[in-house]
């Protein structure tokens, strides 16, 4: 299952626990500012990304948001034999 994340720069803070918590490293702290100062999180390494959501659940500030893409449940059932 692959996975796509979206991380809005403007409500990040760049406190890094998305960075700290993503097991392939598909996060980084970017180098430019944002409105508000801060250093945002970035997704350098998307192809890595496997939907987990595990950086989602970390952001105090509900920054990132996953997307799944795969089988959806009626083509894994329409595969099955009986």
């Amino acid at each position: 299952m692959k996975g796509k994340i979206t991380i809005n720069t403007d409500l990040c803070k760049g406190c890094g626990f998305c960075v700290d918590t993503c097991p392939f490293g598909v996060i980084s702290i970017g180098e430019r500012f944002n409105k508000s100062g801060f250093f945002p999180a970035v997704a350098l390494h998307i192809e890595k990304c496997t939907g987990c959501a595990m950086c989602a659940r970390m952001c105090p500030e509900i920054a990132i948001e996953v997307y799944r893409s795969g089988r959806t449940k009626a083509a894994g059932k329409a595969k099955r034999k009986r």
